[in-house]
């Protein structure tokens, strides 16, 4: 049994202690026990912050991963056993990114719909591999927020109008940040990148700015760095002139740190680093999707731009 299955066990058996989770969830009605709030449980902080966004005070909306946690790191808690057994709709982002979502879900006894919200998205593939991190561009998030929008109508079709409300507003203010960013990054004589894990693919591809590398050349912020991987990636950085490295606020620094300093460029750390695999705690400058594609642009273009 491995260890995010045993933690697994562990949470359901903490939960079922402490409030009696063995409970379905089942599908919803929008006549939850909270009010008639319909009772979604979204993986991600992003997809959390889009159903927020769709479902308004209809929706209670609990994200399984918290702020400044990526999906690589998570192990379900008690409470997350909870939510489920307890919830109406599940959103996930898909796109094999929740591989212990299928664990969890059984574990909690849940057996409502789950919404794949990738559905529809152009996927972007690299050797073989479909990218999971789909939200960062946000013509991908408008597909997202319609799945969630579907997702919402089916599970309590008393809202279905107010559901639709909310996602022509929000589609339109995605559609003024996409015009906003590529306003900003046209500007860019300098456009090469060289983030702290392969998390802004889509990104990147959206606005037309070139990924010279990554400190973690993987989709897993988990993997490993060899020295080889540090020393081709330095080598790279000189040859091409990349300005900065962009670390991630999810990510611990000192490896971004470790290539920038060998490459001679500055590295973009702390409040400044980039929102790559999750929102940030409420109050910063991620805490909702909006401010944090917001925040990255204004990060990329402050240390691209210039001499």
């Amino acid at each position: 049994m491995g260890r995010r299955r045993v933690a697994l066990v562990a949470a359901c058996l903490a939960a079922l202690l402490a409030s009696g989770c063995a409970g379905p969830g089942g599908a919803g009605n929008g006549d939850g026990a909270d009010g008639g709030e319909l009772r979604v449980v979204a993986t991600t902080t992003q997809v959390a912050d889009l159903a927020a966004n769709v479902g308004g005070d209809r929706v209670r909306v609990t994200s399984l991963l918290r702020p400044g946690i990526d999906a690589h790191d998570y192990e379900p808690s008690p409470a997350d056993i909870d939510a489920l057994a307890h919830a109406d709709l599940v959103l996930q982002n898909g796109v094999g990114l929740e591989e212990w979502l299928g664990d969890i879900i059984e574990s909690s006894g849940f057996d409502g719909p789950v919404v794949d919200t990738s559905q529809g998205v152009r996927l972007r593939q690299v050797d073989g591999e479909p990218d999971p991190h789909i939200w960062q561009n946000p013509g991908n998030a408008q597909v997202m927020a319609a799945n969630i929008e579907r997702g919402l109508a089916a599970a309590d079709p008393a809202g279905a109008a107010a559901y639709q409300a909310g996602l022509a507003a929000y589609t339109k203010e995605l559609r003024a940040l996409d015009d906003e960013v590529e306003g900003q990054v046209g500007s860019l004589a300098n456009r090469k990148v060289v983030t702290n894990h392969d998390a802004f693919g889509y990104y990147l591809d959206r606005y037309g700015l070139e990924l010279v590398g990554s400190v973690i050349p993987s989709f897993d912020s988990s993997a490993e760095l060899s020295g080889r991987d540090i020393r081709d990636l330095v080598a790279k950085i000189e040859a091409t002139r990349v300005k900065a490295v962009f670390s991630e606020t999810s990510l611990p620094p000192r490896a971004a740190e470790t290539i920038a300093r060998e490459a001679g460029v500055r590295v973009v750390v702390g409040e400044d680093a980039l929102y790559g695999d999750a929102l940030g705690p409420p109050g910063s400058d991620g805490d909702t999707y909006l401010k944090m594609i917001r925040h990255n642009t204004a990060t990329i273009v402050s240390n691209l731009s210039g001499t």
